[in-house]
């Protein structure tokens, strides 16, 4: 069973990606952060196989969340979620240490980009195409 962290500030949104990613065989939400500073803290305590991450969070942005866990645990996988992407931010992102940017608006991408991710590869599709 493949864990997933799932941080959003907005629980709307938290249910939204929950539903579409526990459609999908041997995937489970195993835990929710609101905040970055709760994201630190639950990949600490849960360790999950991957993180589904907001840019604009109350306390701590997106950026530097991924740049503390990517310090801390470099293999863990980290899939940026965000309502506005720019080629701008993708590049900071992959700078940081995380594997993939999707909109939140584009479902089928985010299943496609988890499921790329899982396979150890990356996802900036509007940057520079899937590569390894």
């Amino acid at each position: 069973m493949v864990r997933i962290l799932v941080a959003d500030d907005n629980p709307v949104v938290r249910h939204y990606l929950r539903g579409l990613l526990e459609q999908q065989n041997g995937w489970k939400v195993s835990d929710e952060a609101r905040t970055g500073g709760e994201a630190l803290d639950r990949v600490q305590r849960s360790r999950p196989d991957i993180i589904l991450l907001d840019f604009q969070m109350p306390d701590l942005n997106g950026l530097d969340v991924a740049r503390k866990i990517s310090d801390n645990f470099p293999d863990l996988p980290i899939l940026m979620v965000t309502i506005h992407l720019s080629k701008q931010l993708a590049d900071e992102a992959r700078k940081v240490g995380i594997r993939g940017v999707c909109l939140k608006s584009d479902v089928g991408s985010i299943v496609e980009a988890v499921d790329t991710l899982l396979h150890k590869k990356t996802f900036f599709r509007e940057t520079a195409a899937t590569s390894h």
